[in-house]
């Protein structure tokens, strides 16, 4: 299959140059440039700007954790019917930190170097992105039986309004691959997250009359060692094809005080907590509210000054490929026919739009090239061969399912 490294280099370089963090314009011109793209391969494409207004209004809606006023979705086509594979991938990307800590500078200017290409999004997920628009530029020329359709989407890294958006339009499909880095792993199945927000309660005095109070700090405390034993409960026995640890509760937010010498009033603390597959979003909220509630009835403060929980953000339910349904094993043929070692069907700890083509009874998966270790990360990166190799894999699938 022939795949041309020079054209997937240039496209790297022109979708990475569109700072597109969630809620920028950014976000709304990349889709502009996905939809000229495929255009260009001869598809047929619809693009269309969302209604913000009826989504938010929906009562499955996947929640935002950013504003946005304007956001499009982006679907190429190959042909007519109901399309025999969907190849999915987001173009919203998280924001890259201080630019002075990357090697480069700038991580929206793409590095090569030492097989690897550098930048924000290389990894997650303008890589699999740019594989799948090689691909489709692979089979242009071929006579299939079938269709095949490539969606771009926005919002996945805040809860995945963009593919929520697409299903919506009925943009749908018989088989689906989500091009997320996986390390040559086929990702059968992930966890769901939820994002909390617990805000504690403390007493304020000066710092020299610490006893005279009670610090927000130390009551929280308390709280975390609970949702450490939560965590541990919770991940006592997964469930295959999922390892070690795969619903993980963490916090990323920290936020007390707001004078050096003062015994903090407040504390709030913003976090990720997995969801298991089957569990619903209202049992799991439940599950873990019951167990700070426990605790803090163990402590003569937190009794008298309970701990307010909130669920803000996006709500990504667990999701998984059918046991035994044989697209997994039809993926994993086509990255070996790529010259790839054949990958091996897993459960992700992390959220994803596989959830929700899996919701719509569209068998999926995740394959696409990088680690997710590198994804978010500064100096992201990702293996050139990984990106072409994955790209070939998708020309493979395509002719596969569509001939």
């Amino acid at each position: 299959m022939d795949i041309d490294v020079d054209l997937i280099r240039r496209d790297l370089a022109q979708i990475v140059n569109f700072p597109s963090v969630g809620g920028s314009d950014a976000e709304t011109a990349v889709q502009r440039w996905c939809a000229a793209t495929l255009t260009g391969l001869g598809m047929e494409v619809d693009q269309w700007r969302l209604d913000l207004d009826d989504l938010r209004a929906r009562e499955d809606y996947p929640g935002e954790e950013v504003e946005r006023e304007e956001a499009w979705g982006c679907v190429g086509t190959s042909g007519p019917g109901t399309p025999a594979l969907i190849l999915n991938g987001h173009v919203d990307v998280v924001p890259p930190g201080e630019p002075e800590s990357w090697t480069n500078a700038d991580p929206w200017l793409v590095r090569e170097v030492d097989g690897n290409w550098f930048g924000r999004g290389v990894c997650d997920m303008k890589g699999g992105v740019v594989a799948i628009i090689a691909a489709a530029r692979a089979v242009s020329d071929m006579s299939l039986a079938r269709s095949f359709a490539v969606h771009t989407v926005i919002g996945e890294e805040d809860g995945g309004l963009g593919t929520f958006a697409t299903l919506l339009r009925g943009h749908t499909g018989e088989s689906c691959v989500i091009a997320e880095p996986t390390d040559n792993e086929l990702v059968a199945a992930n966890a769901g997250a939820l994002t909390f927000r617990i805000q504690v309660a403390g007493r304020a005095t000066h710092g020299s009359m610490r006893t005279a109070g009670h610090s927000a700090i130390t009551a929280f405390e308390l709280l975390h060692r609970a949702l450490h034993e939560l965590e541990a409960v919770r991940n006592a026995a997964p469930p295959e094809p999922f390892g070690d640890q795969p619903w993980p509760i963490s916090i990323g937010i920290l936020q007390a005080g707001d004078w050096a010498s003062t015994v903090p009033d407040l504390l709030i603390a913003e976090g990720r907590y997995g969801v298991m597959p089957g569990e619903s979003f209202s049992d799991a909220k439940t599950t873990f509210e019951q167990a700070l509630a426990r605790a803090a009835a163990a402590d003569t403060w937190l009794a008298e000054n309970p701990p307010v929980v909130t669920w803000p953000g996006g709500h990504f339910a667990a999701g998984r490929l059918p046991a035994g349904d044989p697209f997994g094993a039809q993926v994993a043929d086509a990255a070996m026919a790529a010259g790839r070692p054949r990958p091996r069907l897993v459960g992700a700890p992390y959220g994803s739009d596989l959830r929700q083509y899996a919701a719509a009874g569209i068998p999926t998966v995740q394959y696409g090239p990088g680690a997710i270790g590198d994804a978010h990360a500064i100096d992201e990166r990702v293996s050139v061969d990984e990106v072409v190799a994955c790209a070939r894999a998708y020309a493979e699938l395509i002719v596969a399912r569509c001939s």
